[in-house]
This record gives C-alpha cells, sequence and structure tokens, in this order.
C-alpha cells in the first residue's frame, strides 16, 4: 500500500520557530528581489540570536535589517545593499567597521563553489578565482595549495553548509515542489548546499497544476511550504510585484539614523513592521492595501 503524501504546508511562526539560536541560514534573492520577509521577521520577532547569515550572492537589506535587529554574529556575501537607493548596507557597513559582526570575505566565485562543494558532500573544491589577490590574507579559510596533477598553484575553498536555507519563489504545491518565474537566481545551489529549506511563496497550487509543466519546477522536496501572499515586500516578486521603493527609504532613513546613534526611528519601525503585527496579514495591514495594491504591476 502506497503511502499517502503529507502536506508540507506551515505558516511563518511554524516556519521561523525552525531557525534556532547559533544557526547558519541562507537568504535566497536578489538584491531588491525575492527575500522571504514573512519568516525574516519572524526570525527577529522570536529574538533569534548568533546567527551565521550566508546572504545571496548579490544580498539585499534583509541582510542588513537581520543585523541591526541584532540577530547576526557573522555575514558571509560579496555584496549587501540596495543599488542606487544603498550601495552599501547602512548596519553592514558600522557593524563590520566597528568589528561588531564577523565576516567571511569572498567573491561571486568563490562563494558559489563553497556552495557548490557543500552539495557535493565534499570538504572543499578548487578554484582559481582568487589567486593573486589579497582574498587569501584576508580570509584565512582560503587555503593556496600545489595542484598534484600539474603542479599549478589553485585555491582551496571550503564548503559552506547552511542548516536552513530560506527562499521565496512564485508556486509550490502541498508537498513541497517549487517553480519560479524567471531564473530563480542563485536559489537552486543554495537549496542544494542546505539540510533543510523553507520556502515563501505567492500561491499554493495543486500538484496537478504544478504537472502541466514538469520542466519548470525548480525544486523539490522542499521542507516547508508557506503560503505567503506579497511575501516579498517590500522587496520585488517577479510577475507579481515590484519593490517598495518608498517603505525601502523609509527603513534606509531609520536605519542611517540608527548608525549615527539615534535608534529611535529603528526602533519605531521594528514596532510597526515586526513586532506588533502577529501574522504576515497584519504586516500587510500596518503597510497599508493601497500601497500594496499599487505595486500590483509589471
Amino acid at each position: 500500500m502506497t503511502a499517502e503524501r503529507a502536506s508540507r504546508v506551515l505558516d511563518e511562526i511554524q516556519a521561523a520557530a525552525q531557525v534556532k539560536d547559533g544557526m547558519c541560514v541562507i537568504i535566497g534573492g536578489h538584491i531588491l528581489s525575492s527575500h522571504p520577509m514573512p519568516v525574516i521577521r519572524q526570525i527577529i520577532k522570536q529574538g533569534t540570536k548568533d546567527l551565521t547569515v550566508i546572504g545571496a550572492a548579490s544580498a539585499g537589506l534583509e541582510v542588513d535589517l537581520l543585523i541591526g535587529a541584532g540577530c547576526a554574529k557573522k555575514v558571509i556575501t560579496p555584496y549587501v545593499g540596495a543599488e542606487a537607493l544603498a550601495p552599501i548596507g547602512p548596519f553592514f557597513k558600522a557593524a563590520a567597521e566597528r568589528g561588531e559582526i564577523a565576516l567571511w570575505e569572498c567573491d561571486e566565485g568563490i562563494y558559489y563553489t563553497a556552495l557548490r562543494a557543500a552539495a557535493l558532500q565534499l570538504p572543499f573544491l578548487p578554484s582559481l578565482g582568487g589567486l593573486g589577490t589579497s582574498l587569501p590574507d584576508v580570509n584565512p579559510d582560503l587555503k593556496v595549495f600545489r595542484d598534484p596533477i600539474a603542479g599549478k598553484p589553485l585555491l582551496a575553498v571550503p564548503a559552506l553548509r547552511p542548516d536552513i536555507s530560506l527562499i521565496h519563489a512564485a508556486v509550490a504545491d502541498a508537498y513541497g515542489n517549487v517553480q519560479f518565474v524567471g531564473s530563480g537566481m542563485g536559489d537552486r545551489a543554495h537549496h542544494r548546499a542546505a539540510a533543510r529549506t523553507i520556502v515563501t511563496v505567492e500561491r499554493v497550487v495543486s500538484n496537478e497544476e504544478i504537472r502541466k509543466d514538469p520542466l519548470a519546477t525548480a525544486l523539490w522536496n522542499v521542507d516547508a511550504v508557506v503560503r505567503a501572499p506579497y511575501g516579498s515586500h517590500p522587496y520585488q516578486s517577479p510577475g507579481f510585484y515590484l519593490h517598495d521603493e518608498a517603505h525601502l527609504n523609509e527603513y534606509l532613513t531609520a536605519a542611517r539614523a540608527a548608525v549615527k546613534g539615534d535608534r529611535g526611528p529603528f526602533t519605531a519601525y521594528l514596532d510597526r513592521y515586526i513586532f506588533r503585527p502577529a501574522t504576515h496579514a497584519e504586516y500587510l495591514q500596518a503597510v497599508g492595501f493601497p500601497r500594496i495594491l499599487s505595486l500590483y504591476e509589471f
């Protein structure tokens, strides 16, 4: 007798509860797009501490927010910012300069090499990237060695093994089969490297709907699916809505004041958008549906 498949649909509170103090989490998306914000806000709300946060190869202000909220002790990513809105995240810059967080320096090539090593269950992979630069000096985990075949120098890049991958996508069924609109950026590499994967989606659809286009299924067998319409807000979700520039500027104004010594506006931001809303739906209510609906265009 074939066992019946069990639903993997959780709410954002149940999903975030899987993220414990001291874990290593990797966050999907790309700068102003596709970040699993309901789970990130709940991680802050539940008071999670001492996280190693691996951002995307080009991470956005979701990583900056975790630093500002006191959740991160170490950050691994080539970039944290918001393009023209903020060439570098305010909390990320200040915390790095003050020595308040540990950094694992890398470029995008080293970043993806480290994730590929984890996916292959290898301790490291060799790379030409980074040779002849200061990266092995500022990141002692990167080791220059001699290729035993040709005798040429290579860089040993150790595996990055996240405990949990947090991803935002377009749709999934209840059984963990996930489809993107667009490329999905580097999120496939995140899923393959991590021990567990939680995905927020704009819509939970039937398995029959997923099977209409099986080649579109980018991730399968993910551990949890969170139904979260507008779940990437204030960032965009390809095929659904644009990023909310006004909200991002509200955050940046508060963050810039905080790093200069005035945490009042940032405390108010956290209270309004993270601590007071009990659910993702209440967060959207705090943002305001006129603002939310104004983003619904592509």
